[in-house]
């Protein structure tokens, strides 16, 4: 019997993308799986069949039961942990008032998290016979996970997933000391691919034969959700979407919400013609949306009939919407500024690098004549629900990170819905481009890379070419995710190195 410790939700990407997958893909074997994590709904899980609230005073109350969808099922347990929610990267969430990055809280209110939660996982484990526990992220699930272990003789396992190294390991030397513990007692740590074993080994090179305990775990896709469809059908499946939101509170920046317009912007777009890349993630910074709008002006004029999603909440929504008013206005005051501008995980400065480079006149030329208010599409926050509608509709997805990523979720969505991806060539992209690549014709792969040190140079040229062969590689993409990264394949994995 396993049980799964996730600190946080089950809605959005990255690790919270991972666990929902992962508990799907073990209730789908027949499994019965324990999570502990802190999701408030968790009847929109179709694994969940069982949940339940573990209050501070000991008393456990039953906030879900209903018929298992699957062969097995998933129990969730959501502990009680106070006002305070240690995180990695800032962040809003329902019923928390106080999300703090965890390097800036103080030992105390650290040790309170790490022992309400030690409290429960150690009652699940006794109550249900759990034989193996994982932990999630290099800290703090793991300290939890080790403190269990020493007292009921359970084994445990633990995956990073990037941000927990880059945010809190690196920065901060007391999680460096927690998850080193952890680490050194762990039967086992999953490893996403050779970027995430490479920073493993070298973060952690205090742990004793680090490198035997590490286990390689591939990335999974949905790829029963995540399908290509003909551009005839695109239309059919935007409609599919918006019947998706009906009812969903809306709301715009910072909110974890749909804007209150989408569907308008989303029918604006010519899903018979027009020509539309994908953007969906934080809006900030480090995830490279300003290199996008940056590029867009020069790739329109190559590729007629471009419309742009961006799909996603953050800080840098609204420095973006002032750019892109600018470009459409020709104005160069506001765009010589914005560099300039601090949003609240980096900088945009690297833009005045590319405009250092260009010929200004042609340039803001080129946006005014071709960018309008139609041209960039913003949605708000989507689940996955929706976006296994939307990626299907795109050509291309355009993921230009500047900060390494263990391993991108969001490529695989996009392969596995024909959308022809491209992403900085580094870290867990690099790796994902380049297993992809292997059943392909090398120019396809080439076409993917986008360079790291001159970004928005490389979408001018990269966009306009994948634009161009999209279509040609859209179910041999399909057809490469389905064949190598279906969740049950990464769920047999993981089980069998748990037993």
């Amino acid at each position: 019997m396993i049980c799964i410790l996730h600190g946080w939700l089950l809605e959005g990407s990255g690790s919270n993308l991972w666990t929902r997958s992962i508990i799907t893909a073990l209730a789908k074997r027949g499994e019965t799986v324990h999570l502990v994590c802190q999701e408030n709904h968790p009847e929109k899980y179709d694994a969940v069949a069982e949940a339940w609230r573990h209050r501070l005073t000991g008393s456990i109350e039953q906030t879900l039961e209903r018929k298992p969808m699957f062969k097995g099922k998933c129990i969730l347990h959501q502990p009680e942990i106070g006002e305070t929610l240690p995180v990695f990267v800032k962040d809003d969430y329902e019923e928390y008032d106080r999300v703090i990055p965890m390097i800036e809280l103080p030992n105390e209110v650290i040790e309170t998290y790490i022992t309400r939660n030690v409290d429960v996982v150690r009652r699940i484990v006794k109550q249900h016979g759990i034989t193996a526990i994982h932990a999630n992220h290099a800290v703090l699930m793991p300290v939890v996970a080790e403190r269990v272990s020493a007292e009921t003789g359970v084994s445990f396992t633990v995956m990073p997933h990037g941000s927990d190294i880059e945010y809190a390991v690196k920065k901060d030397e007391r999680f460096k000391r927690y998850a080193s513990s952890a680490m050194k007692r762990a039967k086992h740590v999953f490893v996403i691919g050779d970027e995430m074993r490479s920073r493993v080994t070298n973060v952690f090179n205090d742990v004793p034969n680090v490198e035997s305990k590490l286990v390689d775990l591939h990335l999974g896709v949905d790829a029963s959700q995540f399908q290509p469809i003909p551009r005839e059908s695109r239309a059919e499946n935007i409609a599919q979407l918006e019947k998706e939101l009906e009812g969903k509170e809306r709301g715009r920046n910072p909110d974890k919400l749909p804007d209150q317009d989408v569907e308008k912007k989303l029918e604006s777009i010519d899903w018979m013609n027009d020509r539309v890349l994908l953007f969906t993630g934080r809006i900030i910074s480090m995830k490279g949306i300003q290199s996008i709008i940056a590029a867009l002006p020069l790739i329109m004029e190559q590729t007629p009939g471009v419309r742009l999603v961006v799909v996603g909440h953050g800080p840098l929504r609204e420095p973006i919407e002032s750019f892109l008013t600018a470009l459409q206005n020709g104005d160069r005051t506001i765009v010589s500024e914005i560099p300039g501008w601090e949003d609240t995980d980096g900088s945009l400065r690297g833009l005045a690098s590319f405009f250092a480079t260009i010929d200004l006149d042609h340039y803001f030329d080129t946006a005014k004549r071709l960018m309008t208010t139609d041209t960039v599409v913003f949605t708000g926050y989507l689940t996955h629900r929706e976006l296994r509608f939307l990626f299907p509709c795109c050509d291309v997805g355009i993921f230009p990170s500047v900060v390494r990523e263990a391993g991108p979720l969001v490529f695989l969505e996009s392969l596995a819905s024909g959308c022809f991806p491209l992403g900085t060539y580094f870290g867990g992209m690099a790796a994902s481009i380049d297993a992809v690549s292997r059943d392909l014709p090398e120019e396809v792969g080439e076409t993917m890379k986008l360079t790291l040190d001159d970004t928005i140079a490389s979408l001018v040229q990269q966009v306009p070419r994948a634009l161009e062969i999209s279509p040609v590689y859209r179910n041999d993409l399909a057809r490469i995710a389905r064949e190598r990264y279906d969740w049950t394949s990464v769920a047999q994995t993981f089980r069998d190195n748990l037993e």
